[in-house]
């Protein structure tokens, strides 16, 4: 009786350890972690500018500022767990996507300021 050994056996078998059960990718999830942290961030900033009538350009411009910073950090972050072996990269996908839709929301936002 010979072995049947599928493809999915035998990537299952050439891990260091044997039968490895895959996790999500570390930075992967920390980017998704991100994207929510800058999405949070911008509607802070709608919210403050619709509730104190666009008096407060200084605070709205630094939490503009600082979503920014979280998107492009969130980038950053699953571009570098893409690096991660033997991990489920799926949360890096969903991070990218995420954080240049926010970076796109983003720059759309800030052009219309200059109408």
């Amino acid at each position: 009786m010979g072995k049947n050994n599928t493809k999915m056996d035998k990537k299952m078998n050439s891990r260091k350890y044997g039968h490895t059960k895959l996790k999500h990718s570390r930075m992967g999830v920390y980017s998704c972690v991100l994207a929510g942290i800058s999405f949070g961030m911008i509607l802070a900033s709608i919210l403050t500018a619709f509730f104190l009538r666009g008096k407060t350009p200084s605070i709205v411009g630094g939490l503009g500022l600082a979503a920014v910073v979280t998107v492009l950090y969130g980038l950053h972050a699953s571009v570098k767990g893409r690096r991660e072996r033997e991990k489920k990269y799926r949360t890096c996908w969903i991070g990218m996507i995420l954080n240049i839709l926010l970076l796109l929301l983003l720059i759309f936002i800030f052009a219309g300021g200059f109408r």
